[in-house]
């Protein structure tokens, strides 16, 4: 697949994070497939957003995290590269086959939005419990040792939170003071996360002016912490993806020929989980790929997981993925003006498998 890359998951993805620094805080049953180096306490900070192929390009922009970037190999996201499904492989240690977070929105069976957990607009943590979602114990909960959870406060007993990152101690943060506070105070492993990078991202494009100057906020950030690392502490920086800009579209709500026989639509802008009616899954990929053409990657379920986009699948995730996937290339995008009103006018999006969307950093720092 031209312009594409896979997840390397087992190698160098998301899914070996947490893992490896737990492994490196001495604790058992974790591999150390990354190579950390052993430490007393971890803080993990989740920048959210933090292309590797942006942070190359924006040096002058980030000059501390690129100069400690040097000579370093990216990790890759998993897939979809976005957000829900990211933390759920940094919670888990599992791939999007194994943990069940399959994209921003995915058939469970009703049309579940994970980052709000909602369907229809409507909380669904009672009706779509996210223990039952995602029912496998986190990295967190096997590790048996002191977590703290530092993030907004609106994600504290989220459904996501609840599903993916569950066994940690919760502490609301408001800002970038209290963040980098807590993650110097951290006496075990800290999970520390940002998305202000990645809201301007949408906003206003990768790459912009607000961008760059929210990521040079980011690079004193990440300074701060790194430069004030007490001895035997270590500082690990990572990102869920990174984004490209939409410049091209195709509208799902108003193109005839992309809902004949679908009878859900799930996923993002880059990335469309289609699931359809019986029997018409042949006529619907046929028309996917006559309307989006080579805009697109139009292909069954069966060969995005024979292919290893998901990692291994088990029967639970299943029937979560759409029986047709389409993942945008270059900055087109496949929005839905009408159930997606807010996320069609977005300048960045993400969760296809390009290079600028599926790289990401992973830079330590010792103390």
């Amino acid at each position: 697949m031209a312009d594409t890359i896979l997840p390397r998951y087992g190698e160098r993805s998301l899914c070996e994070v947490t893992p490896s620094l737990f492994a490196a805080l001495g604790a058992a049953g974790f591999d150390n497939v990354l190579g950390v180096d052993t430490a007393s306490s971890v803080c993990l900070l989740v920048i959210d957003g933090l292309g590797w192929e942006l942070l190359k390009s924006h040096a002058q922009d980030a000059p501390f995290l690129t100069s400690h970037a040097a000579g370093k190999e990216p990790l890759t996201a998993g897939f979809p590269s976005t957000t829900a499904t990211s933390l759920a492989s940094l919670g888990t240690g599992l791939t999007s086959g194994q943990h069940g977070i399959v994209g921003y929105s995915f058939a469970a069976p009703d049309l579940l939005h994970a980052l709000p957990w909602r369907v229809d607009g409507v909380d669904a943590r009672e009706t779509l419990v996210p223990e039952e979602i995602q029912p496998l114990p986190t990295v967190f909960e096997r590790s048996g040792m002191e977590v703290t959870i530092a993030a907004p406060v609106l994600q504290n007993g989220s459904g996501l939170t609840r599903s993916v990152l569950r066994g940690g101690t919760f502490r609301p943060v408001f800002a970038l003071g209290d963040l980098a506070a807590m993650a110097l105070s951290n006496n075990g492993f800290c999970y520390a996360y940002h998305g202000e990078l990645d809201t301007v991202g949408h906003l206003y494009g990768p790459g912009s002016l607000a961008w760059r100057l929210q990521l040079n906020h980011v690079d004193r950030l990440v300074e701060s912490i790194a430069t004030a690392l007490p001895q035997g502490s270590l500082l690990a920086v990572t990102a869920d993806h990174g984004m490209v800009t939409m410049t091209s579209t195709v509208d799902a709500d108003t193109e005839p020929a992309l809902q004949q026989g679908v009878r859900l639509l799930g996923g993002e802008p880059r990335v469309r989980h289609v699931y359809t009616e019986p029997g018409a899954t042949d006529d619907v990929l046929a028309s996917w790929r006559e309307v989006l053409g080579s805009n697109a990657l139009v292909v069954r379920r069966e060969y995005a997981i024979e292919e290893g986009w998901f990692g291994p699948v088990s029967d639970r995730v299943l029937p979560r993925i759409g029986d047709v996937l389409a993942v945008a290339l270059g900055e087109f995008a496949i929005t839905r003006t009408v159930a997606e009103s807010r996320e069609s006018t977005f300048a960045g999006v993400h969760g296809s498998l390009t290079p600028a969307e599926m790289l990401v950093p992973f830079l330590t720092f010792a103390g």
